[in-house]
């Protein structure tokens, strides 16, 4: 029997799967993040994080490294040639042989689509947007936070949602809804006391008012608050911008391409005011048919159809 390690590696967890050869799990398990850009010691810290967790998954499945033929690991923060050079040459000393890294976003197309040929989306903690075309060619969109333009993601929404409501009680500028859900939630009386709950976003409580602020602002855009609306406008815009760039620089056979989404903004807190307007903007941006799909699998099935589709023969 021959098994196959899939590695979903992102900024706050990472996820193992041992795989059998009928393409079922028989072990799984969960670790802390392994992007390298968010340790001290880098690649040498996220690689000896990336070693223990095959380790333990090894141990929960019974067999030993000699029995995995193939390790396929999509991984936050593999952007570059050389980043993947980094990472292989240091789990290379620890004993791991036959396997691939990607950038986390590829592994989701491999995951959500039917055909393997598609692009991926992703707004979560990031923003990335991947895609393996009918050739097998991949390209990556996105990625670099400020410096590629990235939006859409938890922490954006977080920042926007923040500062409309600065705009209105500091700026005097229109009103929003979310100023009212902020103030009610954590108690605000006026905005001295808003000022200073700046100081959350970036302490021991910062998940809990980052989550809170992307849940006020996409109830506030659902109850047609202008303001909250123009930001949804805006990251349609972009996610359209994104996903249009890949259709028009790789070959996808056919008039319609797969569109997974993924992340938390796009699978855990949807909005369809904003799925409708990323549609609308990519039909006028691109003459292909776009079919647009929201990733239910794990990220980490990707691995394992990728691993059977292109490796298993090599």
């Amino acid at each position: 029997m021959s098994y196959y390690i899939g590695v979903d590696g992102g900024g706050t967890k990472t996820a193992y799967a041992l795989f059998d050869e009928g393409k079922n799990i028989v072990a799984s398990t969960k670790g802390p993040g392994s992007n390298h850009e968010n340790m001290e010691n880098s690649f040498d810290e996220a690689s000896a994080i990336i070693w223990d967790g095959i380790n333990s998954l090894l141990k929960g499945g019974g067999v030993s490294l000699s029995d995995v033929k193939f390790t396929l690991m999509g991984l936050a923060g593999i952007d570059h040639p050389f980043q993947e050079k980094e990472m292989r040459k240091r789990l290379e000393a620890y004993g791991l042989k036959n396997f691939a890294i990607y950038n986390d976003g590829f592994i989701v197309v491999m995951a959500g689509s039917e055909t393997g040929a598609a692009i991926g989306y992703n707004c979560g903690t990031g923003t990335c947007c991947n895609s393996i075309d009918s050739t097998g060619k991949l390209l990556q969109l996105g990625g670099l936070g400020d410096f590629s333009g990235d939006i859409g993601n938890g922490h954006w929404i977080a920042k926007t949602a923040f500062k409309l409501i600065y705009d209105e009680v500091y700026l005097c500028l229109e009103k929003t809804a979310i100023t009212q859900k902020y103030y009610r939630e954590f108690g605000i009386k006026n905005r001295e006391q808003f000022l200073s709950s700046v100081s959350e976003l970036t302490g021991e409580n910062v998940e809990k008012y980052i989550m809170r602020l992307i849940d006020f602002f996409f109830e506030a855009a659902n109850e047609g608050d202008k303001q909250a609306l123009n930001a949804v406008d805006t990251m349609a815009q972009r996610g359209a911008q994104m996903i249009a760039a890949h259709a028009k620089q790789l070959t996808f056979e056919g008039d319609e391409i797969e569109v997974v989404l993924s992340g938390s903004i796009h699978t855990k807190l949807p909005s369809d005011i904003y799925i409708d307007l990323l549609k609308q903007k990519l039909e006028k941006m691109c003459s292909k048919k776009f079919i647009i799909k929201k990733l239910t699998n794990a990220p980490v099935i990707g691995c394992i159809n990728w691993i059977f589709k292109q490796f298993l023969y090599k």
